[in-house]
């Protein structure tokens, strides 16, 4: 069988590299002509390393940019709640770019495997209502890709979503994140802390290149007057939302701080994820909030079963039925997981965005409180495990054909 995949990402890349192994023939399809650009997304879980495990790649894994993080730190208005150590074997930080391009080089130790950069889909191809494959624009022009199934990994943006029939409006959000890196804080190297405040709250981590990455959260359709107050301004009043120790860092190295990039937020999911001759996966079929990092973790958990339904048929000629079903199965077996994420993802931006009298005294008040009697950090805990472990558990039953 010949899949079309569209997008190596992290859904895109892990899915193709299982396809290949399992003896299908793959056309990895990427717009971009390499991975040399900064990513957002570079948290692995628990549950997506798992996935990697799983896939034979831990090794090659262990050997990427990356930065363990062992703690987590909560802050309200800048004064310390509690400070969190996380379960051995944590959160990595680790570089996408390095990440896929190990995932796209393991498949291509695959004979069936073809991974084609620079490459713009601009529709479907269709006959009879089924989709046949992809049109596109090439390095070498305006080119078709015929296969017998084509999976759209193609991310939040998917142009395969928008041109099929599974598209639909999406929610708007409160929110959206200004992002930055600067110099790393030696006492940030292992540990992620989030800031709360009326109205705004900042993530930091520690980023796989050395530095530390910001997250700022801001209300939605907000930035463009940050934007007009200029950069200085802007970090100015960030220096004043966090700690006084990252304040100071933050002051101490404006002039090495990256150019402040604006992530419209998407988060929504589509019930139906396939039609004939078509499957969405990862953030094409369901965005997910950049809230606690799920992104790629979802998106690898996603590639194992999808695996798990398509790669026994892909050494060989498959009824466009069986795998209509086949992908039904893995619609059907990765929605819930995905529903359930994204409902606790969504509950600290309306929590913090709520300008009511109960959310100043919840904030102001009640979260000292619940910290200082130990129930903050143990209810904490228990919602963690679901952002770090996922809800169900994902086992990969396919093998390689040698």
């Amino acid at each position: 069988m010949h899949f079309a995949i569209v997008g190596a990402g992290p859904a895109g890349a892990a899915l193709g590299y299982l396809l290949a192994r399992a003896g299908g023939e793959v056309t990895l399809l990427e717009r971009q002509t390499d991975f040399a650009r900064e990513f957002r997304g570079e948290v692995l879980m628990p549950s997506g390393l798992d996935a990697i495990a799983q896939m034979g790649l831990g090794a090659a894994l262990d050997a990427l940019p990356q930065r363990t993080v062992a703690r987590v730190a909560l802050y309200q208005d800048a004064q310390p709640l509690f400070d969190l150590p996380l379960v051995i074997g944590g959160p990595r930080a680790v570089s996408q770019p390095s990440l896929l391009e190990m995932l796209v080089r393991e498949a291509g130790k695959w004979p069936g495997f073809r991974l084609e950069r620079g490459f713009t889909v601009r529709d479907l191809l269709t006959r009879d209502g089924v989709v046949v494959g992809v049109r596109g624009d090439s390095a070498n022009g305006p080119r078709e890709v015929a296969a017998d199934w084509v999976i759209g990994a193609d991310g939040r943006a998917s142009s395969v979503r928008k041109h099929s029939c599974l598209d639909r409006e999406r929610p708007t959000q409160v929110f959206d994140i200004v992002w930055c890196r600067i110099p790393l804080l030696p006492a940030h190297a292992d540990q992620a802390r989030l800031y709360l405040g009326q109205g705004h709250f900042a993530i930091v981590i520690p980023a796989p290149d050395g530095r530390l990455q910001i997250g700022w959260v801001i209300e939605k359709g907000t930035f463009g007057e940050l934007r007009k107050r200029g950069v200085s301004d802007w970090l100015g009043e960030l220096a004043r939302t966090v700690s006084p120790d990252l304040g100071r860092h933050i002051e101490a190295n404006r002039d090495a701080v990256s150019h402040p990039f604006l992530l419209d937020v998407v988060c929504d999911h589509i019930d139906d994820w396939s039609a004939p001759g078509l499957l969405l996966l990862g953030d094409a079929a369901h965005p997910m909030s950049p809230v606690a990092a799920q992104g790629i973790n979802i998106a690898l958990r996603d590639a194992l079963v999808a695996a798990n339904h398509l790669a026994p048929l892909a050494a060989r000629p498959a009824d466009p039925g069986e795998l209509l079903a086949a992908c039904q199965r893995i619609n059907r077996e990765r929605l819930p997981e995905v529903k359930v994420i994204q409902r606790l993802q969504s509950v600290p931006p309306r929590f913090m965005f709520q300008r009511t009298v109960a959310t100043r005294f919840a904030v102001r008040r009640l979260l000292p409180a619940l910290a200082r009697w130990g129930v903050l950090p143990l209810v904490i805990g228990i919602a963690a495990r679901r952002f770090l472990f996922g809800t169900t558990e994902v086992r990969l039953h396919t093998r390689s054909t040698t």
